[in-house]
């Protein structure tokens, strides 16, 4: 019963931190919309039915049913027509959705505010309403994984956390040394278990796969380790000897052949193994760790196509997923109630997991809205700034104005990318129902 009570409490605090941000979020869109003197009409977190609104001033403010998003509502988002007209007869489905949002965005603008419109607004103005929200998620983002840093520490795995008295190769069905085994060329050195292996022959080491691909590669060869003790720096060295160990790939995974056996080499040995300890890092750790997580969802991001061919073929198939793959809210809220619930984590491990995924998400909602594509904030934010570009060109050539920028015309690319979305949203939530991510 403790476990079910830790996995619900690990998904409210995962949901409801998602609320927050995405409240936040609009929040960034709504405060220098508001000081723009821009007329915004709603402030919404979700969609689909109201639950609860209130209105106060000219704003109304509420939470709809399907907490998937927010939204702000802003008059006049998209310029009239050609001299103005609005209302001119189209016929198509498409020209029929551009008039649409067009007559949808004039009929927003109440008489005598037809100078807060948002088209109206100067190219800068726009693009620090639009930058606001993502720029509210980084900020969050920054925040948390600050905590995560500076407060509990990043696990780090480069701290020896074993050392094997003797050397016994890969295929010996023995775990405990017996008189006449050679001893192991970690202990004859003097490694201790805690001790945090800075640099090997003046290479530093971050990662125990960094250590592990040196003392394999250098079987015989004085090796000079530097490692942390007690606070204090030692210099050891070890001499890795030749030995019969397991085959690993360039991600350090054991290798096996077709019947899951392990494939062994001959590769150096020294007879030490990992341990993970939280470091706390200094502040100055933190943007670069920031830096790290907004590439690597860059990289998801621009390599989606081929991630969600992926996911669809671990769903409907044998394969499993990737845990650094994409994967929807209901995948999301899942990982975060399995750490909550994980006995085998301490309880402040689980505590940094769940801020971890709450820093994560933000940085994803941060680099996720900028996609130069519209419904998107970064799409708002490629079309104002192709605007300045025109008008710049137009007034360095001294040529008329060619005026706003009709996103409006995008409005069949806006509805193509909201049913991908809709789609991507939908294989998401099933491959997070029927095969979803495992951690442990």
């Amino acid at each position: 019963m403790d476990s079910v009570l830790a996995f619900v409490i690990g998904v409210l605090i995962v949901v409801v931190g998602l609320a927050l941000s995405i409240g936040l979020h609009e929040i960034g869109h709504l405060v220098p919309a508001k000081l723009f003197n821009v007329k915004v009409v709603q402030y919404m977190i979700g969609f689909g039915p109201t639950v609860w609104s209130r209105k106060k001033g000219e704003t109304e403010y509420g939470i709809k049913a399907i907490p998937l998003g927010g939204y702000i509502s802003m008059i006049g988002m998209f310029p009239p027509g050609k001299d103005g007209e609005t209302k001119a007869a189209s016929t198509g489905f498409f020209r029929g959705l551009v008039q649409d949002a067009r007559d949808s965005s004039t009929d927003s603008i109440t008489p005598g505010d037809e100078d807060r419109a948002f088209y109206k607004l100067a190219v800068w103005k726009r693009i620090i309403v639009m930058l606001g929200g993502p720029f509210m998620n980084l900020v969050l983002g920054v925040l948390l994984f600050g905590v995560l840093v500076t407060g509990f520490g990043i696990p780090r795995d480069n701290f020896v956390g074993s050392v094997s008295e003797c050397a016994l190769p890969a295929s010996s069905a023995r775990d405990t040394c017996e008189p006449g085994d050679p001893q192991a060329p970690g202990s004859l050195a003097g490694l201790k278990p805690g001790d945090r292996i800075l640099s090997i022959d003046g290479t530093p080491i971050t990662s125990w796969n960094d250590s592990t691909q040196i003392i394999r590669d250098h079987p015989g060869d004085p090796l000079a380790f530097v490692v942390e003790r007690d606070g204090t720096s030692v210099d050891l060295t070890v001499t890795p000897m030749l030995s019969e160990r397991p085959a690993l790939d360039e991600n350090g995974r054991v290798v096996t052949d077709a019947s899951g056996k392990e494939l062994t080499v001959e590769a150096g040995f020294v007879g030490i193994g990992p341990a993970a300890v939280r470091v706390q890092g200094p502040i100055t750790e933190v943007l670069p760790t920031v830096g790290q997580q907004i590439q690597g969802v860059a990289g998801v991001i621009l390599n989606l196509p081929q991630r969600m061919i992926d996911t669809a073929n671990a769903a409907f198939g044998p394969g499993e997923r990737d845990p650094n793959g994409p994967m929807s809210v209901v995948g999301v809220g899942r990982v975060a109630g399995e750490v909550a619930a994980a006995e085998q984590l301490e309880f402040v491990d689980r505590a940094a997991g769940i801020v971890g995924i709450l820093a994560s998400l933000n940085i994803a909602l941060f680099v996720f809205n900028l996609i130069p594509l519209l419904p998107l904030d970064g799409g708002h934010i490629a079309g104002a700034l192709w605007e300045g570009i025109r008008r710049g060109w137009a007034k360095l050539f001294k040529r008329p104005d060619p005026g706003p920028v009709d996103l409006a015309k995008l409005m069949p690319l806006t509805l193509g990318v909201a049913i991908l979305l809709g789609a991507m949203s939908a294989l998401l939530i099933y491959a997070d129902i029927v095969k979803p991510v495992a951690l442990f």
